[in-house]
């Protein structure tokens, strides 16, 4: 099975998310499950990694950002998400659902995806949950459902 390292990710978040508050830590189990699943060993190593990175980045001092400032991507983050994924990225946080320093936790783990290939919007949605399930900051379990709701809807969120 020749699969990414973003369909590891979003494996191990479908598989374990709902078991737990935050992915487990219990890696060989987690590394025996993925093996069988026919996930090759180095794709399973990078999202490790990837997910190493994710505790990082939560765990780094970020400057506050105001909430009326506008994010300009860098060319390098522009090229690495596809276009309609950029337009979501930003509806996810006029609507609420990230703020400044999530969209800049989301932002680093997309860039930190070894793939030459673009971040669709379907994938940058799994790397939104991944971010904010594994995210510090106070949410509880039914503001969790309901962005998983506009995360993964087929219809844009309305809000009233």
């Amino acid at each position: 099975m020749k699969e990414g390292v973003i369909d590891v990710l979003m494996y191990i978040f479908s598989s374990y998310a709902d078991q737990e508050e935050n992915l487990p830590e219990d890696r060989d189990g987690i590394d025996a499950d993925l093996r069988a699943a026919g996930f090759e060993r180095l794709e399973i190593d990078k999202a490790f990694e990837w997910l190493d990175g994710l505790a990082d980045v939560e765990d780094a001092s970020g400057a506050d950002q105001s909430d009326i400032a506008v994010r300009v991507l860098a060319p390098e983050e522009r090229a690495k998400l596809a276009y309609n994924a950029q337009g979501f990225l930003i509806f996810l946080e006029q609507s609420g659902v990230l703020t400044p320093r999530l969209r800049e936790m989301v932002i680093n783990r997309v860039m930190a995806l070894e793939s030459d290939s673009e971040v669709d919007i379907e994938e940058l949605k799994w790397i939104v949950m991944m971010v904010l399930f594994n995210s510090s900051e106070e949410q509880d379990e039914n503001a969790l459902m309901h962005y998983e709701d506009i995360v993964f809807a087929d219809q844009p969120a309305v809000f009233h």
